[in-house]
């Protein structure tokens, strides 16, 4: 069993930055990626960025060169900075790990554990 909290979130104007993290505990020596999705209002969740077990990352069309995921060193912690926030990024995020995310690691039905979310609101 894996948990997963995620914390971080808050309100900030469109250009601003904000630093999601997600505390990984458990039994996660064998989780083949970690990865962020978030969910708005009305929307399908979808996948922001996942790392993988050998560190690779993927990132949503969208986010790439404003988001960044990373872990601590000893992948007990999962981090989103996230800058240059637009409205369109206002959601629920989550946190979400995988026993094996094979080829989709942006796909939520790729993931087995999922946190709490956290949410990020952006104002214009």
């Amino acid at each position: 069993q894996v948990t997963l909290v995620e914390s971080g979130g808050g309100s900030v104007q469109s250009g601003g930055s904000l630093r999601l993290s997600c505390a990984v505990s458990g039994y996660s020596h064998n989780l083949s990626a970690l990865g962020w999705f978030r969910q708005a209002p009305g929307k399908a969740r979808e996948g922001v960025a996942a790392i993988g077990r050998e560190g690779l990352t993927n990132y949503q069309y969208s986010v790439k060169g404003r988001f960044t995921i990373s872990q601590d060193d000893d992948k007990k912690t999962l981090f989103l900075q996230m800058n240059s926030l637009r409205p369109d990024d206002a959601a629920l995020y989550y946190c979400a790990a995988a026993l094996f995310v094979g080829s989709r690691p942006l796909q939520s039905d790729a993931y087995d554990y999922w946190g709490q979310g956290t949410q990020v609101t952006v104002s214009s």
